[in-house]
Order: C-alpha cells, then structure tokens, then sequence
C-alpha cells in the first residue's frame, strides 16, 4: 500500500522552527506529522473518528438463552 505524504506549505516546525519542513498523512486513521529537517512527530486522531460511536454504545441487549 502506498502512502501519500504532502508537505504543509507555509507551516514551520514547532521544535526547529524551520519553514516548509513538515509533512503530514495518515496511518490507520491516525494523521501523523513528521518534521523533515529535525525528525519532529506528532500524531493526531482526527476528528471523524474521535466521534464515532464505540461498539459497547450501540449494544441492543443481552441474549441470554434459557
């Protein structure tokens, strides 16, 4: 599987401070962040998966047989 990487024009890396050095894509559903020029990263859980609903919320009932 191939991963797009895109740079982030314009942002500067919050450790380096270096301009036009950060990348971003996704893995798993995780938005990770890497520096280029010092190895900065930082993840991310976006905001359509932080809000989705967890299985135990979506729970009917309990089947208990007699």
């Amino acid at each position: 599987m191939i991963i797009k990487k895109r740079f982030i024009a314009g942002a500067s890396c919050p450790m380096c401070k270096q301009p036009d050095s950060l990348r971003v894509w996704e893995e798993n559903q995780i938005e990770v962040v890497e520096c280029v020029e010092c190895n900065y990263v930082e993840q991310r859980t976006p905001k359509k998966v932080e809000k989705t609903p967890r299985a135990t919320d979506q729970m009917i009932g309990i089947f208990k047989p007699d």
